[in-house]
């Protein structure tokens, strides 16, 4: 079967996530062969460097040799088995080694298959605590603007994307909102490494008001993703746990994109110092393999759940993929290759590499508003006007733009809106990030000279 007939297969039969199906018909879908660490290959012999990781989900590679050997193995002795009073020992290992890791007070670990699976049971695990600790009154969320937490209602109602929100409001949680930290356009004037987060104002503001009725504040921490890699500094974090403990509010980490050495620690809450009610944990959790998603919490929030059958207190959230053992040991093989390679050591020379080339290529640019860092994911935030950072329409696509001519150089950079990003797999080399940083500046140069002839 030829490329284009394969397709038009696809074309014929498959529904695309987050896209307009009618952009394919002047823009096919690329069908990709195979890959080898940071670079796609297509059907045609072309490749791609994999900048955004597979939306945020590799860490070491395509086809990576360790990971891929370890799961051939364990296909071979256990694909699954029903999680329900039964286990294996990779999701045995993998809880310890999760419990060991993530902050201190995180000591129960609860299995899903995805990152919105993972918010919707943070969410009815703090619901239902309330309701067994004779707190009936607290069942509403406190969430942020701009947040974003997957696609499943729950998670939806918890989110502040119009893009996303917007269609589905009628049927979503009724959920109290409040301004989440915006550093490009500060309504403080602050800067996010001098600042004492004064925007957590806004949180307190509704707390006082509501409090009695909120169960539970959830957020991604450090970086709002979907949102346009949106940064704030870890001080927010601290803020909004103090708040939390004042108020008596859970508070719901997101870490489904910026968990396992995102933003420059195995976890970003670390940078805070700070333990969460409810920890999410997704996408790189398996190196890209496969899916899986863990929500960790505290022996407090368990010991509500623990009772007599009769008492009907128990979590009975299921999967039927819950603990996959497939999946779970290939989490032991990435924590692992975390350990074994110091992977968190040698990553701090390419995130300075990545951050002092970009600034090179981009500060200057007319059209750039602000490059943004933190840990190993840029960002480049397009604008209309540099000094009033206003953004470009919607409408005109600038990103999506940018982002066809950068595949036609074989470079893959799926832009949010106006925001160009990078989160690269941890394999890429400082040649690799240096001809990614060049390629884009490359494209976005050409497109504006192109733009304004």
């Amino acid at each position: 079967m030829t490329y284009k007939e394969l397709q038009g297969l696809d074309l014929k039969h498959i529904w695309h996530p987050c896209s307009q199906m009618k952009d394919y018909e002047s823009f096919p879908p690329i069908v990709i062969e195979c890959g080898e660490g940071v670079w796609l290959y297509d059907k045609l012999g072309n490749r791609y460097l994999d900048a955004v990781s597979s939306w945020w989900v590799n860490l070491f590679g395509h086809s990576n040799p360790r990971i891929s050997q370890a799961l051939a193995e364990q296909a071979q002795k256990l694909e699954h088995v029903i999680f329900a009073n039964f286990t294996h020992e990779p999701a045995i290992r993998v809880a310890e080694k999760l419990v060991e890791l993530t902050a201190k007070g995180l000591e129960k670990v609860f299995f899903a298959d995805n990152g919105s699976a993972a918010i919707e049971i943070a969410l009815k695990m703090s619901f239902q605590y309330r309701a067994q600790r004779k707190q009936p009154k607290k069942k509403r969320f406190l969430a942020f603007t701009n947040a974003y937490h997957g696609e499943t209602l729950g998670a939806l109602s918890v989110g502040g994307v119009d893009l996303y929100n917007e269609v589905y409001a009628p049927l979503l949680l009724n959920v109290v909102h409040t301004q989440g930290p915006d550093c490009f356009r500060c309504p403080f004037g602050e800067s996010p490494a001098t600042c004492n987060a004064p925007c957590t104002q806004y949180v307190e503001e509704e707390f006082k008001q509501h409090a009695d009725t909120i169960s539970a504040a959830i957020i991604e921490p450090l970086i709002q993703a979907a949102a346009g890699m949106k940064m704030y500094p870890p001080v927010f974090l601290k803020k909004l746990r103090a708040l939390c403990d004042e108020y008596d509010v859970h508070l719901i980490a997101d870490e489904v994109a910026v968990g396992f050495g995102r933003t420059g620690t195995l976890f970003a809450c670390e940078q805070a110092d700070i333990t969460p009610d409810f920890l999410c944990l997704s996408k790189g959790i398996t190196g890209g393999y496969m899916p899986l998603s863990a929500v960790l919490t505290t022996n407090e929030v368990y010991n509500a759940f623990y009772d007599d059958y009769g008492t009907m207190k128990a979590f009975l959230h299921s999967h039927s993929y819950t603990g996959n053992p497939l999946a779970l040991r290939i989490v032991q093989e990435v924590l692992a290759i975390f350990e074994e390679d110091q992977v968190l050591t040698n990553l701090a020379f390419k995130q300075k590499l990545l951050q002092d080339l970009a600034h090179i290529a981009f500060d200057h640019l007319p059209y750039v508003g602000e490059y943004r860092q933190t840990g190993f994911v840029g960002a480049i935030e397009l604008v209309a006007n540099k000094e009033t950072k206003s953004p470009f329409p919607s409408e005109e696509r600038i990103g999506y733009q940018i982002y066809q001519r950068a595949l036609e150089k074989g470079l893959l950079i799926r832009p949010l809106g106006n925001i160009i990003y990078f989160m690269p797999p941890y394999v890429i080399s400082d040649e690799e990030i240096k001809w990614m940083i060049d390629t884009t500046k490359e494209v976005i140069v050409q497109f504006f000279k192109e733009r304004h002839e």
